[in-house]
């Protein structure tokens, strides 16, 4: 079974429009052009087709092979590329549950059209991607209904001397499909182990893809919890492909901005060492249009040709005793900031034509809940404000588990001195304790000067309301920085 290395998503966080778009916001038919230029000039050689929070156009397959025949007679969908789908999860979004069945729906219809278009059975999409999964039975529900209602329902007639509904329209394929489980919150990520063994207990499978996020994580519970999160979980995929013989291949969802995993062209190399057991890493927005297109391609290339390894250890209690602080911290800061935050939001130019949805921070009872824009949004308001995700609640880091944390997450200096380095530390949101671990720290940053003009620029322009002003900010912030959010 290979394995695709580089898959390409519909993430809003670039800066820079592409080049066939006709507009800043990409809708309709040019995310298909954006799927088929994310193939044959960037080299990716998956596309994650999101039907999660937008007006969804299933038909993805067949208008593929119409529009590109020549290049998709020689890259066959479903074997040297492939196109997988990322479908609502009925049990939390409820008002997008029956989305999923609708994109189920569409698989065997894309199935004919590819056999139509090569002439032989090929199977275009096998995959769906459930976000948000929490237990076996999340992940089981998508496989059970698909192989009972979508295919076993064509040997059913429509009464006892009629002809099946396969014989009326054909026969359905492909028999089965896999539902790969994307893990967003630490307690699921801690609990992989039990949740994919349940699963995989009456699978005859020998592989199965897993996906880890890194945004949401961060959102929720900061840039130094969701890294440790990612590596414990990647440990225990490992332990279970050595108990149950299925193979593990896991997928990493990252962004461009350093809070959300900081995979962009220029870092490609340093990612990959870090994450050795990673098979697929996401190419994000940001990734493909905020860099020179042969970078971008030379990246993507070095991402395919990388040796795969074991998981890296890391001392899961000592880095649990972490997480539980550090992201107390986290979220004491958070729910100080969040009207700040939620006013510049306002602000923050849109990349793709999305359903309004708003991500929701959980907090203990006793303190409530706070509202939060979606991670991107999010994180590019945090620049915006000066004070950018990735340092809060550094201070919580004694010398002891700054030191841990170093030897477990590598990066995580390098992406603190960036933060540091868009960071205005005298203005209003910079608090004491924040300001004095950072520079007691011995982490060098420079002041991107240029930045810090256009943040002291945009607030000023939303403290005026001006949003025309404040938008036009916060793009040419977002261009120096080559991600929005």
């Amino acid at each position: 079974m290979e394995i695709p290395r580089c898959m390409s998503t519909q993430h809003p966080d670039n800066a820079s429009a592409p080049f066939f778009s006709a507009n800043n916001v990409l809708a309709g038919e040019d995310e298909i052009r954006e799927a088929y230029y994310a193939f044959s000039h960037l080299g990716c050689d998956e596309q994650m087709w999101d039907v999660e929070g937008k007006e969804i156009d299933t038909y993805v397959v067949k208008k593929l092979l119409s529009y590109y025949p020549e290049y998709f007679r020689k890259n066959i969908l479903g074997r040297d590329l492939r196109i997988t789908l990322r479908v609502p999860n009925p049990m939390i979004e409820k008002a997008e549950a029956k989305i999923l069945l609708e994109t189920l729906e569409s698989i065997p219809r894309s199935y004919d059209a590819a056999r139509l278009f090569y002439g032989r059975d090929i199977v275009p999409i096998f995959e769906v991607i459930l976000p948000m999964t929490t237990s076996a039975r999340c992940i089981d529900r998508i496989y059970r209904y698909y192989a009972d209602h979508i295919i076993g329902r064509q040997n059913a007639r429509f009464n006892h001397e009629d002809i099946t509904i396969a014989e009326w329209i054909g026969e359905f394929s492909p028999s089965r499909i896999q539902v790969i489980p994307l893990f967003e919150d630490v307690p699921s990520m801690l609990n992989v182990t039990a949740i994919m063994e349940e699963y995989l207990a009456d699978k005859d499978t020998k592989d199965q893809r897993v996906f880890l996020a890194r945004s949401d994580t961060a959102m929720n519970y900061g840039l130094a919890s969701a890294a440790m999160a990612n590596k414990i979980a990647l440990k225990k995929f490992d332990q279970v492909s050595r108990r149950t013989g299925v193979r593990l291949h896991p997928i990493l969802g990252m962004g461009s901005a350093p809070f959300r995993g900081g995979l962009h062209p220029h870092s490609t190399e340093r990612v990959g060492r870090e994450y050795p057991s990673v098979v697929t890493f996401t190419i994000q927005s940001a990734f493909k249009f905020d860099y020179p297109v042969n970078e971008v391609y030379a990246a993507c290339r070095h991402l395919k040709s990388r040796s795969i390894g074991p998981a890296d250890p890391i001392d899961e209690k000592r880095a649990l005793d972490i997480i539980e602080r550090y992201s107390q911290a986290y979220r004491s800061r958070i729910k100080e900031l969040a009207p700040h935050i939620s006013r510049m939001a306002r602000y923050v130019p849109g990349r793709r034509a999305r359903k309004l949805h708003v991500g929701q921070f959980g907090y203990a009872r006793a303190i409530g809940e706070v509202k939060l824009p979606r991670a991107i949004a999010f994180t590019c308001s945090m620049y915006s404000l000066g004070l950018p995700p990735e340092l809060l609640a550094f201070e919580a880091l004694d010398k002891n588990d700054l030191a841990f944390v170093l030897e477990a997450y590598p990066s995580f200096r390098a992406k603190i001195e960036y933060a540091m380095a868009y960071t205005d530390f005298d203005g209003p949101f910079m608090d004491k304790p924040l300001r004095k671990a950072l520079y007691s720290s011995g982490f060098y940053h420079e002041v991107n000067k240029e930045h810090l003009s256009i943040v002291h620029g945009l607030r000023s322009a939303s403290d005026r309301f001006d949003s025309a002003q404040a938008s036009d900010l916060m793009l040419r912030a977002a261009l120096l920085r080559s991600f929005l959010g």
